[in-house]
Formats: C-alpha cells, structure tokens, sequence
C-alpha cells in the first residue's frame, strides 16, 4: 500500500478541514474517498480505483497535497 504511505494532503471535509502530515494519509479521509468513488463507480474494483488515484497523484508532481477530496475524486472520476 505504497499509496496510504506516501500521501500526503489536506482534505476538505464540509466545512472542517483536517490538515494530514507528511508520509502519512488521514485514513477516514482515505475511507471516504473510496467509499465515494466506488458509488460513483460501481462498476470498478478496489484496484482500478487505487490505481486511478495513482495516477491522479502522479499527474499532479507526486502529490496530493492542496487538492479536497472532490476535486481528487472529481479528477479519479476523468481517469476511470
């Protein structure tokens, strides 16, 4: 799980934001990330989803970091 390891991003969360430190990824947010795109995408598995979030972060220099949960979804959502 390379991905949980070298993520790190403030997520926005409504209207609370919860700034997550380097090398690590707030996991509720990961959660909630995931649970999120697998309704928007049914259709696709855990992998695919895992590895479209990749290649968001990869798309974006490596990094998650300054980019809420709805736009790296929104973004997951343009590659799946």
């Amino acid at each position: 799980e390379n991905f949980l390891q070298k993520t790190s991003a403030p997520f926005s969360t409504n209207s609370y934001d919860a700034f997550i430190s380097p090398n690590t990824l707030n996991l509720s947010s990961f959660t909630k990330l995931m649970k999120k795109l697998q309704e928007i995408h049914p259709e696709a598995s855990r992998d695919k989803i895992v590895d479209a979030l990749l290649e968001v972060r990869r798309n974006n220099k490596g990094i998650l970091s300054g980019l809420s949960i709805n736009s790296i979804a929104e973004r997951t959502s343009v590659i799946l």
